[in-house]
């Protein structure tokens, strides 16, 4: 009897996460069954202008895509930061790994791309329905597999979740999501894991407001010089290198 009940709770466990409103995507389920998820379909109009742009905006095999949530969208220095790299932003508003998920396929499937590089940072903020760090690692599995339908091959990075003055309460779980994601990515040659918050905390190991906008959650100049500078030094250890 035991070891039915051992059998059986990992799935009870594992259905109760798939049910739970804060819990959507967990697993790369038909996206019929969220056609109505109003939390994911709001940001339609923005991939709608992805859409438009992947019409006009140019790119080929020597193009990196850089996208994610606000603070990819917020970076409007991303083209002379990350110089000589060719570069398409994609960013949106407080982009979630669920509604990601959701529109992996129209962000990313329409091109091939040099390298991809993704920043979502607004699973686990201390919300009512944040993700467990569990939950989080699963829905990076399934960007994986999303975008390997399109690019098989194509080197995909995760940009480590920052720590943040405004969020620090549950850098722990943030902490311990970005542990996951990396010893992953140490295991398959084509992902890799970009490591940043090291370089984000003061000497007394908190975040250093010197990198952050007055909501104490966004990056200013100087986060994003930092963050650039750590984004080329990973793509160049990858041997990722500018078109010459």
């Amino acid at each position: 009897m035991n070891r039915i009940r051992l059998f059986f709770l990992p799935l009870l466990a594992l259905l109760f996460c798939s049910c739970h409103p804060g819990s959507r995507y967990i697993y790369d389920e038909p996206i019929s069954q969220y056609i109505n998820d109003e939390s994911v379909l709001k940001w339609e109009d923005d991939i709608r202008v992805f859409d438009s742009l992947n019409v006009v905006e140019p790119s080929g095999r020597e193009t990196i895509l850089v996208t994610g949530s606000s603070s990819v969208r917020l970076w409007d220095s991303i083209q002379s930061d990350l110089a000589p790299y060719q570069v398409m932003q994609r960013g949106y508003g407080g982009a979630t790994m669920s509604d990601f998920n959701y529109y992996a396929e129209r962000i990313i499937k329409p091109h091939d791309f040099k390298a991809i590089l993704v920043f979502v940072a607004n699973d686990i903020t201390g919300g009512e329905y944040d993700r467990t760090p569990v939950e989080l690692f699963l829905l990076y599995k399934t960007l994986v597999k999303k975008t390997r339908k399109r690019n098989p091959d194509t080197p995909l990075f995760w940009i480590e979740i920052t720590p943040t003055p405004s969020r620090w309460s549950v850098w722990p779980e943030v902490a311990e999501a970005n542990r996951m994601i990396r010893e992953y990515c140490s295991k398959h040659p084509d992902l890799h894991f970009i490591p940043t918050s090291e370089s984000f905390f003061d000497n007394q190991g908190q975040p250093d407001s010197l990198f952050f906008r007055q909501d104490m959650l966004h990056l200013n100049r100087t986060g994003y010089v930092l963050w650039s500078d750590l984004i080329v030094k990973a793509l160049k250890v990858a041997g990722i290198e500018p078109s010459s």
